[in-house]
């Protein structure tokens, strides 16, 4: 899995479905950290308009760019609907934060050859220092 974690933390654009404007929750602190490092950021949760001044987007088909790397920070029962959004919009790279996994979503990524990372934080993974060898198809 590790290469799988590189090639999803290379330059890219990435849509956080689940944002938040809350800062203590993990659709807050993703957006920040990953925007910190540099990386492009496209908050989408269709119950706000903006997150600390960058727009937010209702749904990933709703976003100006062809996102890059999908990020799920939300409910398990949302990141089902989620995954079935990014093959329809054809999305094939797809990081399931931790507490928002089910098998279920992670087996269509499998059975539809989206690429999924799952079990590791987003924030906690270094294109150099990640261990994990969990969820690679």
């Amino acid at each position: 899995m590790q290469k799988l974690i590189d090639e999803f933390l290379s330059p890219k654009r990435f849509a956080i479905v689940g944002a938040s404007d809350n800062p203590q929750k993990y659709g807050h602190r993703i957006i920040h950290d990953l925007k910190d490092r540099g990386y492009e950021v496209y908050p989408i949760n269709p119950r706000l308009k903006e997150i600390d001044g960058m727009e937010c987007y209702p749904t990933l088909a709703d976003t100006p760019v062809k996102i890059d790397v999908v990020d799920i920070a939300a409910p398990p029962q949302v990141t089902e609907k989620v995954v079935q959004e990014c093959k329809a919009l054809g999305l094939e790279r797809i990081w399931i934060q931790p507490g928002a996994e089910s098998e279920r979503a992670i087996s269509f990524c499998m059975a539809n050859n989206l690429q999924v990372v799952y079990n590791v934080c987003v924030m906690m993974s270094t294109p150099q220092d990640n261990k994990t060898d969990q969820g690679e198809p």
